[in-house]
């Protein structure tokens, strides 16, 4: 069965986005999505206000993984992300995620923390 993985929805949702908005978002968050991000909770559209405000000002990036374990509805994953964005300020930061699966493998929960490289 097909399992969303944070790499991919970033980069869809981010990064490199091929479809619309809210059906990338659609495809890797199940409607009851919950984001946590350092202690701060979001709702699926809190997190997609956030998620589509950050797009719009992206002129380019990557994500590297460096990590990735999935165990049945349990995910957890390592990754380094680099952004310039279109006023040419840069961010470049490590993040952990920890996340469980919805039944259909979108993502249900997802908590992060990180810090600037």
């Amino acid at each position: 069965m097909w399992q969303a993985r944070i790499s991919e929805a970033v980069r869809e949702l981010a990064l490199e986005p091929t479809l619309p908005f809210e059906e990338a978002l659609d495809k890797y968050y199940a409607p009851d999505y919950e984001h946590r991000n350092d202690g701060a909770t979001l709702d699926r559209a809190g997190f997609a206000a956030m998620v589509e405000g950050f797009r719009g000002r992206i002129a380019n990036g990557t994500i590297t993984v460096l990590d990735e374990v999935r165990d049945g509805s349990t995910y957890a994953e390592r990754h380094v992300y680099a952004v310039t964005m279109k006023d040419g300020s840069r961010l470049h930061r490590e993040l952990y995620v920890f996340a469980t699966y919805a039944p259909d493998g979108r993502f249900r929960t997802l908590s992060e923390t990180g810090f600037d490289r």
